[in-house]
């Protein structure tokens, strides 16, 4: 086991990997565990270290993947990767301090939900992992992203007697018949849209091309995911979000809807439903309260309201948000 230094109120990943960000994370207690860019990774949190080790597949060489991409050097960088995949350059006790001062509900909320940060997840798996989300709950999401993996991905090795395979590249769910299998998996409708995206990704633009629309204003990334099979508003938005560097993205679905309805009275309850003008105008209301990383502050406000962390909401707070110096 190795260790970074982080306390549990910069990252808490027992709620950031079961938050609905990633769905591909399996917990045995107090360890955390997935196959990530091409290796399987453990995790475990004191109150002031991540502890990581790693298990690479005994046929290849340490690899190192950056933006996608395998080089050949045979220096481990799994450090570098996992500060990376969760964000740590940015500091989030701040931004929780910011948005307090700003936001009372938020001031309420924060205290049982520390160290909730956004992922910088792989954009493939990320937008395909969100068009599995359409209609769909945490548990059920998971499930197909695991077949997707067991079904498509290369085996990577074991764990625990758990089997752990990487994620499927675009070239694997753009074969032809994929679509078919997929719906035989339980995929539904979705079928169609995974394999369409996948094969327009795989032929028409590139990997390179998904990668890049991070360099690119928010608004820009948007309208381009949205020509992509399966991805609308709210898929394009978390997408942009959790693997493209837009903090000021926020998601709206019906739990968002909601928590703006019934915390912050937004439309003063005459909203019927959640039409295209309302979904831009509750992304705008929160981007106008919390600021450029608003959509950070609404993850936390996300993850309050989910069923999952019930007990958590109820909790007396853990400890209060300085909002002063």
């Amino acid at each position: 086991w190795r260790k970074i230094s982080v306390t549990s109120e910069e990252l808490c990943i027992s709620t950031v990997l079961r938050c609905g960000q990633s769905f591909r994370w399996k917990n045995s207690g107090d360890e955390w565990s997935c196959a990530l860019y091409g290796r399987i990774i453990s995790l475990k949190q004191d109150p002031t270290h991540l502890h990581y080790r790693v298990i690479y597949p005994t046929t290849s060489a340490k690899p190192i993947i950056e933006a996608g991409k395998e080089t050949d050097s045979e220096e481990d960088d799994t450090e570098s990767t996992l500060r990376d995949y969760f964000n740590l350059s940015v500091d989030l006790t701040k931004l929780y301090k910011t948005w307090s001062e700003q936001d009372p509900v938020f001031m309420k909320k924060a205290p049982n939900f520390m160290g909730v940060r956004m992922l910088r997840q792989d954009p493939w798996e990320n937008l395909i992992s969100f068009i599995c989300s359409t209609n769909n709950n945490i548990s059920r999401i998971g499930q197909m992203v695991e077949k997707l993996c067991v079904n498509y991905g290369s085996k990577l090795g074991e764990l625990n007697g758990i089997e752990y395979h990487d994620f499927p590249p675009p070239e694997k769910l753009a074969a032809g018949g994929v679509e078919q299998e997929l719906r035989d998996l339980g995929f539904g409708y979705r079928s169609k849209y995974l394999a369409t995206t996948a094969r327009v990704i795989a032929h028409k633009k590139s990997l390179e091309w998904l990668f890049g629309l991070r360099k690119e204003p928010y608004k820009v990334a948007h309208e381009a995911l949205l020509e992509l099979s399966g991805v609308g508003p709210k898929v394009a938005d978390c997408v942009c979000l959790m693997s493209m560097d837009k903090a000021e993205a926020v998601p709206v679905d019906t739990h968002v809807w909601q928590i703006a309805i019934r915390d912050y009275k937004f439309g003063k309850g005459n909203l019927k439903s959640l039409t295209p003008a309302t979904y831009w105008a509750i992304g705008d209301y929160f981007r106008e309260l919390w600021g450029t990383e608003a959509g950070w502050a609404h993850s936390v406000l996300f993850t309050a309201d989910l069923h999952a962390f019930s007990d958590v909401s109820k909790a007396p707070p853990k400890a209060k948000v300085k909002v002063k110096d």
